[in-house]
């Protein structure tokens, strides 16, 4: 059987990054990206279409992104879908989400501060307990770079 699990998702953050650490210290950061669509209808009317999704990332990814993104700020991710079922109140829910593998900063001066992207090699598994890889990241964000 085949299968594909990759998405590419640019749009803005709805709310500031939400960051966490676990006990055995793997940092985790919750992101809320809105993607706009906009498209023409059969009668020529404009329309916007919004959709949310929860993007999780991971390691030292999860730290850049919660020390320089917020409410608003423009973002470019890669990763995977991942589906999440649960009970909660005897009621079964579900949410599809997507976990970060890459991200670049879009528009303005972090694309000039920080430059390029940052990409995680391979992503942790989420239920496994394994040992988080660490993100191929430069080791000092705080450095100014010349331009």
């Amino acid at each position: 059987m085949a299968s594909f699990n990759k998405v590419i998702l640019m749009g803005n953050l709805t709310r500031d990054p939400e960051m966490r650490v676990t006990p055995n210290g793997l940092s985790i950061c919750k992101l809320g990206l809105a993607v706009n669509r906009n498209y023409t209808t059969r009668d020529g009317g404009r329309r916007e279409e919004t959709t949310f999704v929860d993007v999780d990332a991971f390691d030292k990814q999860a730290e850049v992104l919660a020390k320089y993104m917020s409410k608003g700020s423009p973002i470019l991710i890669e990763g995977r879908l991942k589906f999440d079922q649960w009970e909660s109140d005897g009621q079964k829910r579900s949410k599809l989400s997507a976990v970060l593998d890459r991200f670049e900063f879009v528009g303005g001066s972090r694309d000039q501060n920080l430059g390029g992207g940052y990409e995680q090699s391979s992503p942790p598994a989420r239920d496994s307990g394994a040992a988080a890889t660490k993100a191929e990241t430069p080791d000092s964000l705080d450095e100014e770079v010349p331009f």
